[in-house]
């Protein structure tokens, strides 16, 4: 279970790294997932967040580390 403050993060956060994340490390779950994140308008990006905290906690963190790894971060 994630933290107030955790989705309070994700939910502020610039999904584009997260989807990615799902997109290239996850099942085929997951990469549908992410391309949903991507494409949510901001009701819909929410609904997914809060459906899926756990794993997009965890795939956002993923995403952080994809980010630093192309020097983006």
């Amino acid at each position: 279970m994630i933290t107030p403050e955790q989705r309070q993060e994700l939910r502020t956060s610039e999904v584009y790294w997260t989807a990615r994340a799902m997109q290239e490390q996850g099942s085929r779950f997951y990469r549908a997932l992410g391309d949903a994140l991507h494409a949510a308008d901001a009701m819909n990006r929410t609904l997914i967040l809060d459906t899926w905290p756990d794993a997009c906690w965890d795939f956002y963190q993923r995403g952080l580390r994809l980010r630093a790894a192309e020097g983006e971060g």
